[in-house]
């Protein structure tokens, strides 16, 4: 109740600052609200989670609001979730109060915040403090930040604070203490640019969570596994990010010393440092062919992961506590038959390598491919991807979308079943957009995945009408055409159709939307982070707006 109070007077002094001096008010608000219906052919059930069972409607709101002047910087956002299952998709969670508050304030070179505060140092593996909410994480800092602008082409930031956001109290914090500085520079000579930088990080346990590794290890049957653990761990990265006329090379070393892990996959706590390595190497060309109306894009990439899991502590759960964020290394697909296998990073360690190739023929004609090879340490495989694209405009109303992948996806390691076979697929897609006229347009997808593991093969149609400048339409169905079914598969041997049918409202800066869904089980990515979710069934209305 405090945190709301704080947050109500923190709104009113926002409001009155702007009517006063004339500053910029600005802010979004977004909220989503879910009924819950069961379906037994789909494996949903009153024992799926509590929302099924009794409490049938769940909802979460997200209200942020921002106000700037005389150089200071004011933000505010209240976070409501009641019997949500955002943070947890089998759980249930109530919570409201003050999600995140920041006051920074401009002297001359250094800008100073106190609150909360989202920031990465590199690519973030080494730190990253961000919000993802179409998957319920925060992993905001609250604490003290400094950023210092030695000239144009340097910058140095330190921080030091404590992480919010668990599934048990989202409003709540760690006891952990966590620094960092990291400081990046630039330069460019005749033609050629760099850029690059070093980060530190360090991660100091509380005797709570100190205590529990101890005795944990100490009861461990094997006495030559057992080890003394630490309260501090250091993570550090460089990396160096250089362009040469059309090539780019990007290099990056992390490294972070020993300390209690837990295992990924067998879940014990090992005493480990970590490392990873990556180097993306890219290549770029416009105007070729004999009408120089062609171009390329070549970009390879390369990463090796040794043992690197950075959390706030071992004792937290599947994605609570994050400091350092190794993203997915495949490509991220929009389709909901491709996106069904994705693969996130195998922190205990894994060597991959991605290649994507872009080719433009001319303005009307264009082509994609995307290789992925993804193996443990030991050179088991866990995950291949095949994928090729082929885009054309047949005319200024209609455009043709047409491909194929094919994977190789690791389901044991990927999703913690045991005993469950590798699966093989092969996807054929097609999307067509057609503009009927100035305000009526139609675009319609359809997928076939084929394979005779996990759940077996679906077939994916959707038809979209959207009416400028207020409308949006969609109806889609995912059959699961030829089923298979493992001994733990809670659904039925049969053909099953999850339908969903969608529709959009917008007026100036605020959207409504309301949907029917029937969604299989399986891994959801958003941002590179992906999670393994249950299948659901209901309706979900959801309301965004920017002011």
């Amino acid at each position: 109740m405090r945190k709301v109070i704080v947050s109500l007077i923190l709104l009113f002094a926002v409001v009155k600052m702007q009517a006063q001096n004339q500053g910029k008010f600005s802010g979004n608000f977004q909220s989503s609200f879910n009924i819950f219906v069961v379906d037994s052919n789909i494996g949903v059930t009153e024992s799926t989670s509590p929302q099924y069972a009794t409490q049938k409607t769940s909802a979460e709101a997200f209200l942020f609001m921002n106000y700037t002047n005389y150089g200071f910087n004011i933000s505010a956002r209240y976070d409501l979730f009641n019997n949500s299952n955002l943070l947890n998709p089998g759980g249930s969670y109530t919570g409201e109060g003050l999600g995140f508050w920041q006051i920074t304030k401009e002297i001359d070179k250094l800008s100073l915040t106190a609150g909360y505060f989202y920031e990465q140092f590199g690519s973030g593996i080494v730190f990253r403090a961000y919000e993802d909410r179409l998957i319920g994480i925060d992993y905001a800092v609250q604490g003290i930040s400094a950023k210092y602008k030695i000239n144009d082409n340097f910058i140095i930031k330190g921080f030091t604070g404590r992480q919010k956001g668990f599934q048990a109290n989202r409003f709540g914090f760690a006891n952990q203490i966590i620094k960092g500085v990291n400081a990046e520079g630039q330069r460019s000579v005749k033609n050629t640019h760099f850029s690059g930088g070093v980060s530190f990080v360090n991660r100091t346990l509380d005797n709570e969570s100190m205590a529990k590794i101890a005795s944990e290890i100490n009861s461990m049957p094997d006495i030559y596994k057992r080890f003394n653990p630490k309260y501090n761990v250091y993570a550090y990265n460089t990396y160096l990010n250089t362009t040469i006329k059309n090539f780019n090379i990007n290099l990056e070393y992390v490294g972070k010393t020993k300390e209690a892990v837990r295992n990924q996959i067998s879940a014990e706590l090992e005493n480990k440092s970590g490392k990873v390595i990556q180097a993306n190497i890219g290549y770029s060309k416009s105007k070729l062919g004999k009408k120089r109306k062609g171009g390329i894009g070549i970009n390879y990439q390369y990463r090796y992961i040794d043992n690197y899991s950075f959390f706030i502590s071992p004792n937290v759960k599947t994605l609570e506590g994050l400091l350092g964020f190794v993203p997915s290394l495949t490509q991220q697909s929009t389709y909901r038959l491709l996106a069904r296998y994705m693969a996130q990073a195998i922190n205990t360690g894994e060597k991959g390598h991605q290649a994507d190739i872009n080719i433009t023929l001319d303005k009307n004609n264009s082509i994609l491919i995307n290789l992925a090879d993804i193996k443990e340490l030991n050179s088991s495989r866990l995950f291949r991807e095949y994928y090729i694209d082929y885009s054309i405009k047949i005319d200024k109303n209609l455009r043709v979308k047409a491909g194929v992948q094919t994977l190789i996806y690791n389901q044991a390691i990927y999703q913690g079943k045991p005993g469950h076979a590798n699966v093989k697929t092969i996807t054929p897609f097609a999307e067509i957009n057609y503009k009927l006229n100035k305000k009526y347009s139609l675009r319609s997808e359809i997928q076939y995945l084929n394979t005779k593991q996990d759940y077996g093969s679906f077939a994916n149609v959707l038809l979209e009408l959207n009416v400028s400048p207020h409308y949006s339409f969609s109806v889609s169905d995912m059959i699961n055409v030829k089923p298979n079914r493992y001994e733990d598969n809670p659904v039925p041997n049969k053909i099953l159709h999850y339908y969903s049918f969608f529709g959009k409202y917008n007026i100036n800066t605020t959207s409504f939307t309301l949907a029917y869904i029937k969604q299989v089980e399986g891994v959801n990515c958003s941002g590179g982070v992906c999670r393994l979710e249950p299948a659901f069934s209901g309706v979900r209305f959801t309301i965004t707006s920017n002011f």
